[in-house]
């Protein structure tokens, strides 16, 4: 039996997904995307709640993707190679699309790292609460890498996005609520209680009116071009991921000879110089 990385309970009317990686700050590897997507398949069809939470353990919600497992890292990986990445990449939407495409309401609670591939999920739930120790980014860009999941423009504005994703630097829980990002922030000890009070106050909503609200919202948006951008994203990461830039090679080759966090730490500082 594989690891299990995703847990699934149930409070009263409220279904909790909970990622359960700590050691690895919650890093999104494939059996994590495919736990995600099973478990929030399975929240969608429980007949005994009405509303989601997800919510992660540890000092983090999640530092994004598992780029140490990513296909680029591998000498002989195929990374080259938009054919390895197609199918990575598609499913890494179908992984951020789960919470927007259930019938019920989902609501984020976040911690620490949100970066990466982890803010993209959490900008695709329908609400989030946010400790006061969160912050937001999305780093990849420093690695030659963006999204894949397009989402931050759709919900901060074309202006912030850009500054966001063209540098990937952070933002802290203060500046993502005002940014519109998150709903609320919270103390970080008083995280869990908040959001379980925020999701059984929810689910005292009819699910009728909860399910058919979502929809209307997610169609509107949709209409107006959300899901085919991010699919036409989607398709056009497939070459950048494959494209091998100076950056990346040079990363790559660090993390080959010195290990992911010296990598991480060299690419971090030379931003911090200048700024």
């Amino acid at each position: 039996m594989s690891e299990q990385f995703v847990l699934y309970e149930t409070d009263e009317k409220v279904s909790i997904i909970t990622l359960d990686r700590p050691d690895k700050l919650n890093a999104i590897s494939s059996a994590v995307k495919e736990q995600i997507i099973a478990a929030f398949a399975r929240a969608d069809e429980d007949p005994t709640t009405t509303v989601v939470v997800l919510r992660a353990n540890g000092r983090s919600f999640s530092a994004g993707f598992d780029i140490g497992h990513s296909p680029d890292r591998g000498k002989d990986s195929g990374a080259a190679d938009p054919n390895v990445w197609d199918a990575t990449l598609h499913r890494s939407l179908d992984f951020g699309l789960a919470p927007w495409s259930l019938k019920k309401p989902v609501i984020a609670s976040v911690q620490g790292h949100v970066l990466g591939g982890g803010c993209e999920l959490v900008l695709m739930c329908d609400l989030t609460i946010a400790a006061d120790d969160a912050r937001f980014g999305e780093p990849e860009v420093r690695f030659s890498h963006i999204g894949p999941l397009m989402a931050m423009p759709w919900f901060v504005g074309l202006k912030r996005a850009r500054e966001l994703l063209f540098f990937g630097d952070t933002i802290d829980a203060k500046t993502a609520l005002e940014f519109g990002m998150v709903n609320r922030v919270v103390p970080a000890a008083e995280l869990r209680t908040a959001t379980i009070r925020y999701a059984k106050r929810l689910a005292l909503v009819s699910p009728e009116a909860l399910r058919w609200g979502k929809r209307v919202i997610n169609r509107g948006a949709e209409i107006a071009g959300l899901r085919a951008a991010l699919e036409a994203g989607v398709d056009s990461f497939v070459t950048l991921y494959a494209t091998q830039t100076e950056v990346g090679k040079e990363f790559g080759r660090r993390v080959a000879a010195e290990g992911l966090k010296a990598a991480l730490d060299w690419r971090r500082g030379q931003f911090k110089e200048l700024e």
